[in-house]
């Protein structure tokens, strides 16, 4: 394996080590938080917990065994590696993941009263899934058609999500604010990617694709070749363009799905006046 591959491969296995390590700390720090929590607040941080524990999960095993998923390329000669399951997993992951910020908006916008913040936590759960039934399309045909509008998803989910913590801001306790801050900076930074880096890039190839007279494999043919068919690849222009994404995803974002089990409970300050609550 090439030293450059080696090195991005050992650290991202060295992130996901820190990263289930930092979930089984969540989870030990909740546990001892049951007895002055409110029962619906450490019901919410429990399923949060269960949630976030299918995101750090996929998202290491991922790390572990990296696919790159139209070219079938892999790090390892194993069917583990296929991008079969590695899709599989990506899918409930990232599912986990989405149902976590629905869960985190619907409760900041009950407690707030924010009728936009509702209709985003309903919102962005079908859309991942329809982003997740564009990501299987592209995986299976080849093409990456799929993937510019399963990223476009991603990236419209996103700012949704921001927007409602916008507009939820004026109204949450101030004790919410710091964690709500972080979530719009990332939030903001990952709708940038998405919309400056990961769209163009996927429009790019599949530009290129149909200049160059590409046959696209049919949903049949493609579960055959993502079952059966993997190419095991340690070349550094292979992976270049993957790197990023992947390094961020598995770091930043699992570190973001945990953060999301310790959300504050919101306080009675958060609450606003009664006409505010059937807006």
């Amino acid at each position: 394996m090439m030293l450059s591959v080696l090195g991005w491969w050992l650290f991202l296995c060295a992130v996901s080590a820190l990263n289930v390590a930092a979930w089984l700390g969540s989870a030990n720090a909740l546990r001892r938080r049951q007895a002055v929590l409110p029962p619906q607040a450490y019901d919410m941080r429990r399923l949060q917990l269960l949630l976030s524990a299918g995101y750090v999960l996929g998202c290491a095993y991922r790390s572990v065994l990296p696919v790159y998923d139209v070219p079938r390329l892999c790090l390892f000669d194993s069917w583990l590696s296929s991008v079969i399951v590695g899709r599989s997993v990506a899918t409930i992951a990232e599912l986990c993941f989405v149902a976590q910020w629905a869960l985190m908006l619907r409760e900041a916008s009950r407690e707030t009263g924010s009728a936009f913040g509702r209709q985003a936590s309903r919102a962005v759960l079908p859309l991942i899934m329809l982003a997740e039934l564009f990501s299987w399309y592209s995986v299976l045909t080849t093409s990456n058609l799929g993937h510019v509008v399963e990223e476009s998803l991603w990236g419209f989910s996103a700012a949704l999500s921001v927007a409602a913590l916008v507009l939820i801001w004026p109204r949450c306790d101030a004790r919410q604010r710091p964690l709500m801050a972080l979530w719009c900076v990332a939030g903001l930074g990952y709708v940038g990617f998405m919309f400056a880096v990961d769209v163009p890039m996927y429009w790019s190839r599949w530009l290129a694709d149909e200049a160059s007279g590409r046959s696209y494999l049919g949903l049949l043919q493609g579960v055959l070749d993502t079952s059966g068919r993997w190419v095991v690849s340690h070349r550094w222009d292979d992976w270049k363009s993957e790197m990023p994404w992947m390094t961020l995803y598995f770091s930043v974002a699992v570190w973001l799905s945990i953060a999301l089990v310790h959300a504050p409970v919101p306080g009675a300050g958060s609450r606003p006046p009664g006409p505010l609550r059937h807006t």
